[in-house]
């Protein structure tokens, strides 16, 4: 059987990797195709049942600080999983999230016998149905943390092979995730900059401002009652006015 080298490791090759590599660059266009931020997350996940050897079931997770977001769940043991990890404090993504190099692959291959290092998350887990995990870190901003989390219902799934076909997946993935991100963003920003311009066209209009004036007024506005410029420019598209 041949083996196959992965970071001074070695794997046993029990994949198909010419076919994988098709299934990956079919996976990769198909990301792109999507045409938002949900729709590219739930490809993601639904690639990593579909291409990853062992998984049962997969999600990402996003740490805010200390409070978790569940995003593009297969299952509901996702769910769960995350909201353990919230309401303990602790697991394989916080453990990620807190280390100074940002440990970006994490293997476990038996939930049952990481008593010590997770003493509450770990046997909890156990209980919802997660026999072994994998998790891929696919990006870090500032303090939020986003990781693909890979589950199976059976210890001892996921080998070398199955680590390496994920962390592929995961790259691809952190890539098509970035860029729906990116074009959410500007699609939001030329969104707002819309809004305001008609808001300022129907104070100019109805108090007879200049444009700076109008843009002064929507600021002031924002600033006085703690409210987005945005916000306010709706309103004021919304009502024909401030009231």
């Amino acid at each position: 059987m041949r083996q196959l080298v992965q970071a001074g490791r070695v794997a046993e090759d029990d994949v198909d990797w010419g076919r994988f590599a098709q299934q990956m660059a079919f996976m990769a266009r198909d990301l792109l195709a999507q045409d938002s931020v949900s729709s590219t997350l739930e490809r993601i996940t639904a690639s990593a049942t579909e291409l990853v050897e062992g998984c049962d079931a997969a999600g990402i997770l996003v740490l805010h600080d200390r409070r978790v977001e569940t995003l593009a769940p297969t299952h509901q043991l996702v769910v769960d999983s995350d909201q353990l990890q919230e309401r303990l404090g602790e697991g394989p993504c916080f453990d990620a999230a807190r280390s100074s190099v940002g440990e970006r692959v994490f293997r476990i291959a038996d939930l049952t016998s990481l008593q010590q290092r997770w003493p509450a998350y770990a046997p909890q887990a156990h209980a919802l149905g997660v026999g072994s995990m994998m998790g891929f870190l696919l990006f870090t901003d500032e303090q939020d943390f986003g990781a693909l989390n890979l589950y199976s219902r059976k210890p001892g799934a996921f080998t070398e092979s199955s680590e390496l076909a994920g962390w592929l997946l995961a790259s691809h993935a952190a890539v098509a995730f970035s860029a729906a991100r990116t074009h959410a963003q500007m699609e939001e920003a030329v969104g707002t900059r819309h809004v305001i311009g008609e808001a300022m066209g129907i104070l100019m209009g109805s108090h007879r401002l200049t444009e700076e004036q109008a843009f002064d007024v929507l600021r002031r506005y924002s600033q006085e009652n703690n409210i987005k410029l945005r916000e306010v420019a709706r309103l004021i598209c919304e009502e024909g006015d401030l009231s």
